[in-house]
């Protein structure tokens, strides 16, 4: 015979138990970017970067914009491969002798972002990272555009 009232408490007890083993993982504190293995993310992450003309990857632990400079890029179509982790977005801000050459950003969920520049003539260039959602940590590279 069934006895109902241990079926119910039997069910009642696994649910708890259900119930506080979410509540437990959704309370565990998110990876703390401070301490992040940035080489290894970005080994991961960014695919391999044959001829790359410019490229960093790093951490933003503040609003402050981390710039990289290289000290003459050839004209040409380029790729600009972004990423970055620790959630909302990173700017990347390519300029060369203070004029804008593109603005492009990438949603911080360890996923590509890719968009295409053209550099009008062989130029200094700066790639400016930024982000008001820091802390987190970025990658990207520049390279020619195939074809």
């Amino acid at each position: 015979m069934l006895n109902f009232s241990s079926t119910r408490r039997r069910a009642g007890l696994v649910t708890l138990a259900a119930a506080v083993l979410l509540g437990a993982s959704a309370c565990q504190a998110p990876v703390n970017i401070a301490d992040a293995d940035v080489p290894a993310w970005k080994e991961k992450v960014l695919p391999a970067a044959n001829g790359a003309v410019l490229e960093d990857s790093g951490k933003i632990l503040n609003r402050d914009a981390l710039v990289k400079e290289s000290s003459g890029v050839p004209a040409g179509t380029y790729t600009l491969t972004m990423a970055c982790d620790g959630g909302g977005k990173a700017y990347f801000a390519v300029s060369s002798n203070g004029s804008k050459i593109a603005d492009a950003a990438a949603a911080c969920n360890g996923s590509l972002d890719v968009v295409k520049i053209k550099v009008p003539a062989a130029v200094p260039l700066s790639i400016s990272t930024s982000s008001v959602d820091a802390p987190l940590i970025y990658g990207y590279h520049l390279v020619p555009a195939a074809g």
